[in-house]
């Protein structure tokens, strides 16, 4: 075992317990409604936030950063911050101003329900010490220390945060986020920065149980160019290809035409959205990865005996997960900021999974473990999964409320946030509508599991490998994440298709109720609007399920209005799954 040590980058600034308060407009009173004077909608909010202290939480020694603006077609607005005190970021300090076209206020989703304020702004630790206990509970190396306040427990405190990178407690030595107190020295939070599709506790359940991942691979004919005749005047220019995929069968790429007989997989016409090859090595920098060329613009042979045919899998799955988003709601691209997603095959030796990284900001690949999954996992509704993380991520940005010694993540934020990767992870199936990877609403089908699938969203009980549930109770605040996704997912599904016995796309389905209720579905298309809408309006770090009813019932008022069958259908689908508004 590697010995932690210290990567030193800056000499860190000491706290001072001497502050002066912003004056000016951010503190002038405002009657209730009324519309607020700024030049933008962001000024608006923040107005608007300090305006309304009571409600909004903000006070003395807040700012609040932009990190994402929505605008309604009927022109109300929803301006999302992050909050600094003092100076100091707030972990659980985010918040949601609504607007409504006029720029008045109309109210607030917050994360924290307390003062962010902490009892003290002295740190008994220094940063040089935080940081050695952040290598050592992440075994790996340690970068600077950032004085922070801890807002996401239920009170605020001083502590340090540290980014550890090459830690041994992270599948394929990626990133973690360690937070320490900066006064007891306790280790408040220890997080993966990625977010890998297999967990360790299904990693060991499969191993237990001696069963291996062997993905069903379509059979793809060599690709065929579809090159014209006529030879470019000027490069780099959009060029149409073909790849031969491991799962999706033969599929049209988009690339960059470099020269006469020179490709490259990088999509113009989607924000240059890119796959490279990561060469075996754990790299989280994606310039480090080696471009992918080509000389006649077709890719991969269908099997893994050509390195290219994983980046056709990766590179079709990220551009059709880009396609759902923009064509149902306008999203351009994974931060809406009209930006490429970007990928790495290869990463790693011998790594088992598949993962969004933050860090990287991108989507990385592994071939395998060699022993219980022996194929990369570059799976439709795996890319779509994982990437939804990275929609979320640029969201609501929702955590797990603990993560264990071997890295399993705990608590209904985490569990909603894996729920909405499986929901809108097949919605991009359903978009693709590939016949080589049929759509549906299982996850993993095509894992080869001895259950057919990993995950299910009618049911999702039937998963015996993750002990998923079909209902909440008081267990679910403390479940593993992928074991408490069930609950949201079911109640998505109920919403979407109804409860019962029924057939869809050569799929049969059985969901349940908790009470015995019969719910009647509004549609998948209208589940996933409401739901997609709940999401990026009304969640925020700390939503829980109950919360995420909430915010689906809002979601579902402002598309359909509250005295409508959608709306009467988002309440009957939560009570089905025991959410209801005194369950909790």
């Amino acid at each position: 075992m590697r010995i932690p040590h210290i990567r030193r980058v800056a000499i860190a600034v000491a706290v001072t317990t001497t502050v002066t308060l912003p004056t000016g407009p951010a503190f002038a009173a405002a009657p209730v409604g009324a519309p607020a004077t700024a030049s933008s909608p962001v000024d608006a909010a923040r107005v608007a936030a300090f305006a309304h202290a009571s409600a909004t939480g903000v006070g003395h020694g807040d700012t609040l950063r932009v990190k994402d603006v929505m605008t309604d077609p009927d022109g109300k607005q929803h301006v999302r911050f992050v909050r600094d005190h003092l100076g100091m970021p707030v972990l659980g300090g985010d918040l949601v101003v609504h607007l409504n076209g006029q720029s008045a206020y109309l109210g607030v989703t917050r994360a924290a329900d307390h003062a962010v304020e902490p009892s003290t702004t002295e740190a008994k630790l220094t940063p040089q010490q935080a940081e050695r206990k952040a290598a050592s509970v992440a075994k790996g190396d340690a970068g600077e220390a950032h004085l922070v306040v801890d807002a996401r427990d239920g009170a605020s405190a001083l502590a340090y945060q540290v980014r550890v990178t090459d830690s041994d407690t992270t599948e394929a030595g990626g990133s973690r986020t360690v937070v320490v107190d900066a006064g007891s020295g306790r280790i408040r939070s220890d997080v993966p920065d990625s977010d890998e599709f297999i967990s360790p506790s299904l990693d060991e359940t499969l191993r237990e149980r001696g069963e291996q991942l062997n993905p069903e691979t379509g059979t793809s004919a060599q690709p065929v160019s579809l090159l014209s005749a006529a030879a470019a005047t000027t490069y780099p220019v959009k060029a149409t290809g073909s790849g031969a995929s491991l799962f999706a069968g033969k599929v049209t790429l988009t690339t960059t035409r470099t020269a006469r007989t020179s490709y490259l997989l990088k999509d113009p016409t989607r924000w240059n959205t890119e796959t490279r090859d990561a060469r075996g090595q754990e790299l989280e920098a994606f310039s480090r990865g080696k471009k992918l060329t080509d000389a006649d613009n077709k890719w991969g042979n269908g099997a893994t005996s050509s390195r290219v045919t994983a980046a056709v899998d990766a590179q079709y799955g990220i551009t059709k997960t880009l396609d759902f988003y923009k064509k149902t709601f306008g999203r351009k691209g994974i931060k809406n900021n009209s930006a490429g997603a970007r990928a790495m095959v290869h990463f790693g030796n011998k790594v088992g999974n598949a993962f969004w990284d933050s860090t990287c900001g991108c989507m990385l690949y592994g071939d395998g473990d060699g022993d219980m999954l022996k194929k990369p996992l570059v799976v439709l509704d795996v890319t779509g999964h994982e990437l939804t993380h990275g929609v979320v991520d640029a969201t609501a940005a929702l955590e797990p409320t603990r993560v264990d010694r071997d890295g399993n993540q705990y608590g209904e934020p985490g569990s909603l946030n894996e729920s909405l990767a499986d929901i809108f992870g097949s919605a991009v199936e359903f978009s693709a509508n590939n016949p080589k990877n049929p759509p549906n609403y299982l996850v993993g089908e095509k894992l080869g599991l001895a259950q057919k699938f990993l995950r299910r969203l009618d049911r999702p009980s039937l998963d015996k490998l993750e002990g998923a549930v079909d209902y909440w109770s008081p267990e679910a605040y403390d479940a593993e994440v992928h074991a408490g996704s069930g609950v949201s997912s079911h109640a998505y599904y109920l919403l979407a298709e109804g409860s019962g016995r029924k057939t869809i796309g050569g799929v049969t389905y059985d969901s349940p109720t908790y009470d015995g209720s019969r719910v009647t579905g509004i549609g998948r298309a209208k589940a996933t609007a409401v739901f997609y809408r709940a999401l990026t309006r009304y969640m925020v770090s700390t939503t829980d399920f109950h919360d995420a009813r909430e915010a689906t019932l809002k979601a579902a008022a402002d598309l359909y209005g509250a005295s409508s069958t959608e709306y009467n259908t988002v309440a009957k689908a939560w009570t089905a799954v025991n959410v209801t508004a005194t369950s909790g």
